[in-house]
């Protein structure tokens, strides 16, 4: 028994300290290991993240002063416009016929068509306004929904960004070859100002197809939605009108109509500008100086019609 004990007591003393020696001669070889493996990537990792910082840094840092140019250009071109727009001698004998010829091809070809599409969607919009509030008991306000929705939102948007589609994109387009041509810059040579030449017809042009979109399609949509409503009655128009006369207020008529010139504006001279100056000076290859210009515009839009909204409603 003793002897037994003895040996039960000399394996469990000889057991912990072999498989801890084997342990630590199985481990320290893969410490050194690791720990030479660590260094060159230790290094590694210390140099590259500064540099990268300073690569980014640098490339934000350009990337903020072409955003700024850019920017500065528009408002720049912006203030030429409105000061040549209200000049006299802006509309010459000789400019007076390249306005009325670019107000001509800009407002004609498009005017019957988006006219058309006006209606079509007023009758739609006021015929689920009205069985949507029908089934509420909310019929009472829906005709004043419709002129708050249709009319004073969605018309003077929908007329500007049809314009942008149809006119002024095209008309930065052509701006933007007869710059890659040399023209504007045989122009210049010549002593010919390409502003107010070239660019103001396109400008007015723009933004009076715009104003005129939106003004005829604001009336098509009322007399549209009073016939959904009333039919060919004569009955309707003294509610109608006080109706209406509710909605637009002096404040709301005075936001409706900024909200609507500006946007004419944006559409018209956003396009423009990036086809004049280019946008071309970021070094941000993943996108195109015209790229630039849709997502400035459309940033733009946006911006007004949240300023219009707080007007509105706040």
């Amino acid at each position: 028994m003793r002897l037994a004990d003895c040996r039960r007591i000399g394996v469990m003393q000889s057991v912990p300290g072999a498989t801890s020696d084997r342990a630590a001669a199985a481990h320290k070889p893969f410490t050194s290991r690791s720990k030479v493996r660590q260094k060159p990537f230790v290094i590694i990792s210390r140099m590259i993240p500064s540099d990268l910082w300073q690569r980014q840094l640098s490339q934000t840092g350009r990337d903020a002063r072409y955003w700024l140019v850019e920017w500065w250009q528009l408002v720049q071109l912006g203030a030429m416009i409105l000061v040549l727009a209200l000049s006299p001698s802006s509309y010459a004998a000789r400019s007076r016929g390249v306005l009325a010829r670019h107000i001509y091809l800009t407002t004609a070809p498009v005017l019957l068509g988006f006219t058309v599409l006006a209606a079509l969607v007023t009758v739609v919009i006021t015929r689920i306004v009205l069985v949507t509030a029908l089934s509420y008991g909310l019929s009472q306000f829906a005709l004043q929904l419709v002129i708050r929705v249709l009319v004073i939102e969605l018309i003077p948007l929908t007329a500007a960004l049809f314009v942008a589609l149809r006119c002024t994109i095209p008309d930065g387009a052509e701006l933007s070859a007869l710059q890659t041509s040399g023209r504007l810059d045989a122009l210049r040579q010549s002593g010919i100002d390409p502003v107010p030449a070239e660019v103001l017809p396109r400008v007015l042009a723009g933004i009076f197809s715009g104003l005129t979109l939106a003004a005829l399609s604001c009336v098509v949509a009322l007399v549209v939605a009073y016939l959904a409503v009333y039919g060919f009655n004569l009955a309707g128009v003294p509610g109608y009108t006080r109706l209406f006369g509710q909605v637009f207020s002096p404040a709301v008529s005075l936001i409706f109509v900024l909200k609507t010139f500006f946007f004419c504006l944006a559409v018209s001279l956003i396009p423009m500008a990036s086809a004049l100056y280019g946008m071309g000076g970021s070094v941000n290859l993943r996108s195109s100086p015209e790229i630039r210009g849709l997502v400035r515009m459309f940033t733009v839009l946006l911006l007004i019609e949240v300023v219009s909204l707080v007007g509105n409603y706040y």
